[in-house]
């Protein structure tokens, strides 16, 4: 069940990072480079293994879930950061 869990985040990551790819084809609304797919497949997948690595590791249910809110959280904020720069930091994309 382990490896399943495994091969289920890096198949979803993919999967999700073919919506802008195929967005591409078809407008040119959605412009991203190879660094940008590179970076949000390392955010994705990373956010994925983080989020196995608590259901591996943690046993107490109420835990997990604060644990894995945080995680899907953070990965919320760096997304809107990098799309919109939310924060105005210079890794922003606007």
């Amino acid at each position: 069940m382990k490896n399943k869990r495994l091969i289920i985040i890096l198949t979803s990551s993919a999967f999700l990072l073919l919506i802008p790819l195929i967005a591409m084809q078809f407008t040119d609304e959605v412009n991203w480079s190879a660094f940008d797919f590179l970076l949000m497949g390392i955010l994705l997948t990373g956010t994925g293994l983080v989020c196995e690595l608590i259901l591996r590791n943690v046993t107490k249910t109420g835990f997990r879930i604060a644990l894995t809110a945080a995680a899907l959280g953070s990965f919320l904020l760096i997304w809107m950061e990098l799309a919109v720069g939310i924060f105005g930091t210079p890794f922003a994309g606007n």
